[in-house]
């Protein structure tokens, strides 16, 4: 068996790269896993796409029908129409156990930009029904992403890593917009998009007391969606002029292409609001809000991504011990994840020899019995009995050295080898 992932991710790429990448629909889910089944037939496939990574995990039985690097970027290329070059440095991959760790680490939200965050583990779970709901997935990729949960639920209840704020709704609220208003629940909050993340985000501030709620969104449909789950109001887009100037806080969270909220735009604004603290937050990706726009007055306070994982890096090196211990659990699942793939790898030979042996075994014991008609029952079964002794003992000392030589890897030498002295066949 292998396992590999290439990634793209907060690490790894900036966010216009992230964006690029990004399989936004499920439709465009769905055609891209149509796509790696006529690419990659051997392979099982499950894509990760999040506001803050894109990786794509492949497993196959064989290793030797891994796609390479070149061609799962070729993959990225053609599908986003992309140029090729610019992708190729710009996806990491990991092979075998460091994919798996990989995974394990994603999932216990150790690789995330904000540590200890749940929502990963939902958008983990997502993926892999997505998957499932497509026949891209198969029994390898069940097993590491039932796992990689399984370690995530481990690392949260033996560490102290999901305590405080895990989010970055909450971090973004708790760091930034407290550092401005003493209280929210007399603020008009104003969402821009209709995404994940300005559902989160709304569960945060709701969480603070906030009950004048505005969504904006180009699609108005989706916008009435997330704003009647928050008894709030859905506008239009031709009115966000309108709803920049009557909000005290205002996230976006679009993912569009260029900024939707232009310098000049607040300057408008403000001609009306006049120079009232305002509490911007930028979660899009790229930016939705124009820089220049916190510098039109005192009273604007914009904060990106750029500042919040700042904030995540500081809090991340406060809590370097629970990292720690998280990591432990993750090497001792992923080690434990391949060994049990190690010996599986090892089972269809095992038998193929046990019933190579056992047919040889009946073979014989009938040649026996028809030259002693006169044994009864009780004494065939003895004979039976022993000789079947005979053959597990035998069978022993390469079963044991085959099921030590997989702990550290797949035994194919080992596996050759048996099947050559013993004269099994394909």
């Amino acid at each position: 068996m292998n396992v590999q992932v290439v990634c793209c991710n907060h690490q790894t790429a900036d966010l216009t790269v992230r964006e690029q990448l990004a399989f936004a629909s499920p439709d465009m889910l769905e055609r891209a896993y149509q796509e790696l089944r006529i690419r990659f037939p051997r392979s099982e496939h499950v894509v990760v796409s999040t506001c803050n990574r894109v990786e794509l995990y492949t497993a196959q039985e064989d290793p030797a029908d891994a796609p390479t690097h070149f061609q799962l970027a070729e993959f990225f290329a053609d599908f986003h129409q992309l140029p090729l070059e610019s992708l190729l440095n710009q996806l990491l991959e990991f092979q075998g156990s460091e994919a798996v760790q990989h995974l394990f680490e994603v999932a216990s939200s150790i690789d995330s930009m904000v540590l200890g965050e749940s929502q990963i583990v939902n958008q983990i779970k997502s993926a892999f029904d997505a998957a499932i709901k497509t026949d891209a997935n198969g029994p390898l990729t069940s097993a590491l992403f039932q796992r990689a949960l399984a370690v995530s639920g481990r690392v949260r209840t033996e560490t102290r890593l999901s305590e405080g704020k895990v989010s970055i709704a909450s971090v973004a609220v708790g760091e930034f917009g407290k550092s401005i208003f003493d209280r929210f629940d007399d603020k008009t909050v104003l969402v821009v998009g209709a995404g994940e993340m300005a559902t989160e985000t709304l569960v945060y501030l709701q969480g603070e007391g906030v009950r004048e709620i505005l969504v904006c969104n180009r699609n108005l449909e989706r916008a009435q969606r997330v704003a009647s789950q928050f008894s709030g109001q859905a506008k239009a887009w031709e009115h966000l002029s309108h709803c920049l100037a009557v909000a005290d806080v205002i996230v976006c969270t679009t993912g569009a292409e260029r900024p939707v909220i232009t310098a000049e735009m607040m300057r408008q604004v403000r001609r009306q609001s006049g120079p009232r603290p305002l509490f911007i937050l930028d979660l899009g990706a790229p930016r939705d809000v124009e820089p220049a726009v916190g510098n039109l007055d005192d009273g604007i306070f914009l904060y990106d991504i750029d500042d919040l994982e700042a904030t995540c890096d500081r809090n991340r090196k406060k809590r370097v011990q629970e990292i720690d211990r998280a990591r432990v659990i993750i090497a001792e699942e992923t080690a434990k994840f391949m060994q049990d793939v190690y010996h599986k790898a090892t089972g269809p030979i095992v038998k193929r020899l046990r019933e190579h042996w056992e047919e040889i075994s009946r073979q014989e014991l009938e040649i026996l019995f028809r030259k002693l008609p006169e044994l009864d029952d009780r004494e065939r079964l003895a004979i039976e009995k022993s000789i079947y002794r005979i053959v597990n003992k035998l069978l022993h000392p390469p079963l044991e050295t085959l099921r030590e030589e997989a702990r550290s890897g797949p035994p194919h030498g080992m596996i050759d080898v048996i099947k050559r002295l013993f004269r099994l066949r394909d």
